[in-house]
């Protein structure tokens, strides 16, 4: 028991380590915009919540309005104490989902739960995508959670509910709603319709309360990628990222619209194939969206979380000691290592072709393998996540 203890401490110490170092460099830099936005908006002058950009930077809000609505106690906080509610949020979010995803591998296996799962959520927290969503002060973990949440324990056990969360998720930040889509792709029309309907009543309500702002964020806001950041940037790893970064700029946006449909009908086609599987549904559909989208963060990659601790499950299937699927398990693990390593930043101001090809989109790689990948619908799959035993 004291070694476990002593075990669980470290990792917990190396875990706070490793995001104080990655605080020095983001400095809660979204939190502030995400500040400085709403003060202006709700305590300003009287101009709009997209009028205010943060002293310095092209950098705006661009969220919808229903996302400004969320974050209206803002404008009446402290902005220490936003940072802590932030910090606190994505930490516990974080645990919940670890227990979601990786409960089922820990009771599996016969290993100590406190002990297993302690260490699951320390390694959970050091993965770069999550320490980038503390240390900025994003929203991605919150996100994830009501999705996840809507589809592992709404949709798989028949709740009337479902695809509330996903709805809600879509007016916060569009970029979920490639999950009504999956709804769509899978045949569950009332969830579908149940999403839809939920999105579309929290914009009208935003629009009803704040006119203009809808106005001027759908006809215009939405559309400037400059309040966003410079698609070629390192920290861009989609696939309109990658081809930024190579020297096609005539033909860039051209290929990428080919890319993002070949991948969108890869994607379909393997959910349809299997729509029972939930649990790889939301895996493969957390992946595509971070390929499609025209910009994924580093920090936003917090979606390839359930494919990841997917391939590890499927990989250590079974009871023995040497893992029965070794392929998923090496990919999940080689996911999950290159990824927080910070290898991909190598290449960040000190370009090094032909690798940089490779390490500077370590994400879309890995993101590509894990959508061709990661198993789903079959009896390994099935059998290491089923969503009646995950605990609520």
């Amino acid at each position: 028991m004291k070694r476990k203890i002593g075990l669980v401490t470290a990792a917990a110490a190396v875990t706070l380590l490793i995001v104080y170092l990655a605080e020095t460099r983001n400095g809660y830099f979204d939190s502030k915009v995400y500040y400085g936005a709403i003060q202006y908006w709700f305590r300003g002058d009287g101009g709009m919540v997209y009028d205010w950009l943060r002293p310095g930077t092209p950098y705006g809000f661009t969220y919808p309005p229903f996302a400004g609505l969320v974050m209206a106690p803002m404008a009446f906080l402290p902005f220490g104490l936003v940072v802590v509610v932030a910090i606190v949020a994505t930490v516990l979010t974080t645990a919940l989902l670890t227990w979601w995803f990786a409960g089922p591998l820990i009771r599996r296996r016969g290993w100590p739960v406190w002990f297993a799962y302690a260490l699951a959520v320390c390694l959970a927290i050091s993965f770069e995508p999550v320490r980038e969503t503390i240390t900025f002060g994003q929203v991605n973990t919150l996100l994830l959670t009501l999705v996840a949440g809507d589809l592992l324990l709404g949709l798989s056990r028949g709740r009337k509910w479902a695809g509330v969360g996903i709805g809600l998720a879509t007016a916060i930040k569009l970029t979920p709603g490639i999950f009504i889509v999956y709804l769509l792709v899978t045949r569950r029309w009332r969830a579908a319709a149940t999403a839809s309907g939920t999105a579309a009543g929290a914009t009208l309500l935003a629009a009803a309360i704040f006119p203009d702002e809808s106005r001027e964020f759908w006809t215009s806001a939405l559309w400037d990628t400059n309040r966003v950041g410079v698609l070629s940037f390192l920290s861009n790893q989609s696939e309109r990222g990658f081809l930024a970064r190579l020297p096609i700029p005539q033909v860039e946006s051209r290929v990428w619209i080919v890319c993002v449909l070949l991948t969108l009908a890869f994607w379909a086609w393997r959910v349809a194939r299997v729509p029972d599987d939930i649990m790889g549904g939301l895996a493969l559909t957390g992946i595509v969206g971070c390929l499609v989208s025209p910009v994924t963060w580093i920090h936003h990659c917090v979606w390839l979380l359930p494919a990841i601790v997917r391939c590890v499950d499927a990989g250590l299937a079974g009871t023995g000691r040497r893992p029965l699927h070794p392929g998923p398990l090496y990919l999940g693990v080689a996911a999950y290592l290159l990824m927080t390593s910070r290898l991909t930043w190598l290449w960040e101001k000190r370009p090094r072709p032909p690798l940089e090809l490779i390490g500077g989109n370590l994400y879309v790689w890995f993101s590509l393998a894990l959508l061709i990948w990661t198993p789903i619908g079959t009896r390994r799959s099935a059998d290491v996540h089923e969503p009646d035993k995950i605990l609520t």
